[in-house]
């Protein structure tokens, strides 16, 4: 089984037409909204495809608010279900849903695939200089302080097989915000598992507007500090475990054959 898991918060507007998208795929996907409770009634519009198409689930948090405990849920609801591939994505079509089929063949030997703006055929489109520099500028830092093998760190478009989800303590994940993102990257690279990027052009929302704020980078740089902290501290045999094996195996280049097909 194949989940895709999607958080939403007020994306009344590009939901129907993702849920729509994906269902168009033909690939058997299951699509798990995970809604916290949108004053929008976002929930409502997945509830009514639940009522009436099998492969469309929503996980409603009617107590619990934030990017970060949403796609940990998420996950742990995804594995409840029994998936086996688990595609995380955003609502609000910056993840272009026509990458998916070639997501899913550049899986089929690796662990961990993310979608990448920052290998060769990679890119953004309409959006504004200052959001590609802060893209730009915090894969560089965070590739600077941390040594990861892969160029986009700050992908949220990645897919993993169940047995990465099982292996990274999903109860002991803590960050709150789209800081979730850098925690897992860390605990994925920690325990070495084989990755992969693919290059994807990212496109701005299509509807709704965005939440990126300077809180949210702020709290973003707090953890990528406690992060390196854990790194050399309390992580520190078994990354120095992991830089061996990725300086011996490094992610296979994504430019062929997993570049994107026209």
């Amino acid at each position: 089984m194949i989940v895709v898991m999607i958080p939403t918060y007020n994306e009344s507007q590009n939901i129907p037409l993702l849920i729509e998208e994906l269902l168009g795929l033909k690939l058997e996907l299951h699509i798990l909204v995970v809604d916290d409770c949108s004053p929008d009634g976002t929930y409502k519009i997945v509830e009514e495809y639940s009522n009436r198409n099998n492969f469309v689930h929503l996980l409603l948090r009617k107590n619990k608010r934030g990017r970060g405990s949403a796609g940990v849920d998420g996950f742990k609801k995804a594995l409840e279900m029994g998936a086996e591939i688990i595609i995380e994505m955003d609502a609000d079509f910056s993840h272009p849903t026509r990458y998916i089929p070639i997501l899913i063949e550049a899986l089929k030997d690796v662990d961990v695939v993310f979608a990448s703006r920052l290998v060769k055929g990679g890119g953004e489109v309409n959006r504004s200089f200052g959001r590609v520099a802060v893209t730009k500028g915090a894969n560089l830092l965070t590739r600077t302080i941390m040594r990861y093998p892969i160029h986009d760190c700050t992908a949220g478009y990645r897919l993993f097989r169940k047995k990465v989800l099982e292996k990274i303590e999903l109860d002991s994940l803590s960050a709150e915000g789209p800081a979730i993102v850098g925690e897992v990257l860390y605990r994925i690279i920690r325990e070495g598992f084989k990755v992969r990027e693919v290059p994807y052009i990212y496109e701005d929302r299509r509807f709704g507007q965005s939440s990126l704020r300077a809180s949210i980078l702020f709290d973003c740089l707090k953890w990528l500090i406690k992060l390196k902290f854990r790194q050399l501290f309390i992580d520190r045999e078994k990354f120095q475990k992991a830089q061996k094996f990725y300086s011996e195996n490094p992610p296979e280049s994504a430019e062929n054959p997993w570049s994107p097909r026209s």
